[in-house]
């Protein structure tokens, strides 16, 4: 394995701890429409909250699919192919949640409008739910040949352990959400926010103590880096720890700093579980490694130019759009009086 090809193993999860950071709480706002807000106006506030943000959050994902196309075209290939059903359902709930937030705002009738907020909270959540399962049932080890073709039955893709996957990320998203909501918002929403966050604390650390329990039935990270293993999944749980108690003691940033974390740290525990693989077969023969899925030396050459070329342009502007955004917006009850 070379050094530029180990540089964007790693890129590639960089980029998808981004958008897990960024793109979480987007999913979490987008559940919170119809589970959390009470009325209209509450509904209206807390779309604000991620109105300047979240269609470039997505930017991050649609690069890191454009990164493991360039860099790693054998990854790709079997992955897009191997989840081509699960990858067509998230871009339709992704569709759905992009397109709610605008029809929405557009809207005369009630009726409409509540279908489009429900659209807005069932595609948040079903894009979260799908990318938690289609990474959990990645790492158990999928049926696939020497060339990298997945034939998978239905059980290979929805199991006990991909469907625990899929809920745990979705409930860190949704609470991911409701730090976002404590931190831009003021009055009842975040005094509610900061409730609900208390109450889904402790359901999220049994969670993780059942996501954890399959992981070593289903997974063999255990057994091949468990050094490391156990250190991320300490990690994640110190994470939460002082998610819940920043929710406490109304430490908005500790809360939101910390369940962003909590998502990369799951990102990282899969990608270094994968290492030095980029797909796990159940022959463990047929794995497709790093050295043998990438693209040429000269290809991840030019590649590495143009990226830390552009990429502080990039950051720059995503760190000035969310300065230029930074002031609390009034829950509607406070706006009123």
């Amino acid at each position: 394995m070379s050094n530029l090809q180990f540089l964007w193993f790693l890129l590639i999860g960089v980029l998808f701890s981004g958008f897990f950071f960024l793109e979480g709480f987007d999913f979490g706002i987008g559940m919170a429409v119809r589970f959390f807000a009470k009325n209209r106006d509450e509904r209206d506030t807390i779309i604000q909250t991620i109105g300047p943000h979240w269609d470039g959050n997505e930017v991050w994902l649609i690069t890191a699919g454009g990164a493991m196309f360039a860099s790693f075209p054998m990854w790709y290939a079997s992955l897009f192919s191997g989840y081509y059903i699960v990858l067509f359902l998230i871009l339709v709930a992704l569709i759905f949640r992009g397109v709610s937030f605008e029809f929405r705002a557009n809207m005369q009738t009630d009726q409409w409008r509540n279908f489009w907020e429900w659209a807005a909270t069932i595609g948040s959540f079903c894009a979260a739910f799908l990318f938690g399962m289609m990474f959990t049932s990645m790492i158990q080890g999928v049926p696939m040949d020497s060339q990298g073709n997945i034939f998978g039955a239905f059980t290979t893709y929805v199991n006990w352990f991909s469907l625990v996957g899929g809920v745990a990320v979705s409930l860190l998203c949704f609470i991911h959400g409701l730090n976002f909501i404590r931190l831009k918002t003021s009055g009842e929403l975040r005094d509610r926010a900061q409730k609900w966050s208390k109450v889904l604390y402790p359901v999220l650390l049994a969670g993780e103590v059942v996501f954890v329990i399959l992981l070593m039935m289903y997974t063999d990270f255990f057994s091949r880096k468990p050094i490391s293993t156990w250190s991320i999944l300490v990690a994640l749980v110190i994470f939460t720890l002082a998610a819940w108690w920043g929710a406490q003691a109304r430490h908005d940033w500790v809360s939101f700093i910390s369940s962003g974390l909590s998502l990369i740290s799951v990102v990282v525990l899969i990608f270094n579980g994968l290492f030095p693989r980029v797909m796990i077969a159940t022959t463990n023969a047929k794995s497709i490694l790093i050295k043998d899925a990438s693209s040429s030396p000269y290809t991840l050459h030019l590649m590495t130019i143009l990226t830390f070329s552009i990429l502080p342009i990039v950051l720059i502007y995503f760190v000035w759009s969310y300065w230029v955004f930074y002031k609390r917006l009034k829950s509607p009850a406070a706006a009123k009086e």
